[in-house]
């Protein structure tokens, strides 16, 4: 029998360690194929992968607010703490603690640094505050200047001012569409991971939008510009941003099994798959 020579060798090594690198780098991800689903009676889940302005996969969620066994909801603040009235969550977290059907990351906090994977702020558990005003089943907490989503008791959706009283509230980093047409001045150089939620014109249609990014080769990322052009495509009227990078994170319930999965790729601290622990986040609740 003859020996194989030791080139050969080599080049079966490296095919082999290319084969392993490419299943790690793409195997926690959700694969690259466009996906339409009614995941609950009333909320729809789409999987979309673009190819333009740049590779993206785009994952998003619409709700019907009319439908009578929908609520929305969000984190709720601890009691007695006003200068950090939210305990760090991550969003799979926050959806198992709640019973959530789906969740995102909410508004943005602080205190917030990322040194590096050791050396970073906040972990579960620690105390923050949101960048701008919320409202959980009728408890207000924090202030701030950013656009906010109502949703009152009845479910009547407003962005920017609540209609009767305040029941249901979250805050986003800025403005993105308003009226059918982005805002003006977005910010149209930095592609990252991103998360909006929208209205259509009724306000009875409720659309989340998650995008996946810093990910070369499989989802780079939409400028807050290019974010706002998406709501618009996906019937968003009227959207703000919320946070985004390493936060963005989108969970659903799974409906036959009651797991709890992260349906998109979020990358806290440049490690693929790596959930954020955040402050306040969005979820939808089917009620019994």
């Amino acid at each position: 029998m003859k020996k194989i020579p030791w080139f050969l060798w080599t080049a079966l090594i490296l095919a082999s360690l290319i084969v392993i690198v490419f299943f790690i780098y793409y195997g926690s991800r959700p694969k690259m194929v466009n996906l339409r689903e009614e995941i609950y009676p009333c909320i729809t889940y789409y999987r979309r992968v673009h190819t333009q302005p740049r590779m993206l996969v785009a994952h998003i969620v619409t709700v019907d607010l009319s439908c009578k066994n929908i609520e929305a909801f969000v984190t709720p603040p601890e009691k007695g703490d006003k200068a950090a009235p939210l305990r760090a969550r991550t969003t799979s977290q926050f959806a198992r603690e709640f019973g959530m059907q789906v969740a995102i990351n909410g508004d943005g906090f602080t205190p917030w640094f990322s040194h590096n994977i050791l050396d970073y702020y906040p972990h579960p558990g620690d105390p923050i505050a949101p960048n701008g005003f919320a409202a959980s089943r009728g408890k207000e907490y924090g202030e701030g200047i950013g656009p906010t989503l109502f949703i009152n008791s009845e479910r009547t959706a407003t962005l920017g001012n609540p209609y009767r009283k305040i029941y249901t509230a979250i805050s986003g980093q800025s403005w993105l569409v308003r009226d059918k047409q982005p805002v003006p001045d977005l910010n149209d150089s930095s592609a990252a991971p991103r998360t909006a939620v929208g209205l259509d014109g009724s306000g009875k249609r409720l659309i989340l939008i998650v995008v996946d990014g810093r990910q070369p080769f499989y989802s780079e990322g939409v400028t807050v510009q290019e974010m706002a052009e998406l709501m618009i495509y996906y019937g968003g009227d009227n959207a703000i941003n919320l946070d985004g990078g390493g936060s963005t994170t989108l969970v659903i319930q799974d409906s036959s099994t009651g797991a709890y999965r992260v349906m998109n790729s979020p990358i806290d601290g440049g490690i693929p798959g790596r959930e954020r622990a955040v402050g306040n986040h969005l979820g939808i609740k089917i009620k019994e």
